[in-house]
């Protein structure tokens, strides 16, 4: 009986690397869709990116006015 528990355990293992791939690819796939060119997203996302862009272009002017 113990005997059978220990093969049991030991044939349970973690994410094999092909769970992994898939995983990674679906992520992928999921950016690409949801990122695509003139999408709702990927206007949003420029839209933030922008606005972060602007905001340290801002304080770089700042700082360097300041000496």
């Amino acid at each position: 009986m113990l005997k059978r528990n220990i093969m049991k355990s030991k044939k349970k293992k973690g994410q094999s690397t092909v769970e992994y791939i898939i995983l990674f690819a679906a992520v992928i796939a999921a950016l690409l869709i949801f990122l695509a060119s003139g999408g709702v997203f990927q206007t949003a996302f420029n839209t933030t990116l922008l606005t972060g862009t602007n905001g340290m272009s801002k304080m770089a002017n700042r700082l360097s006015g300041s000496r």
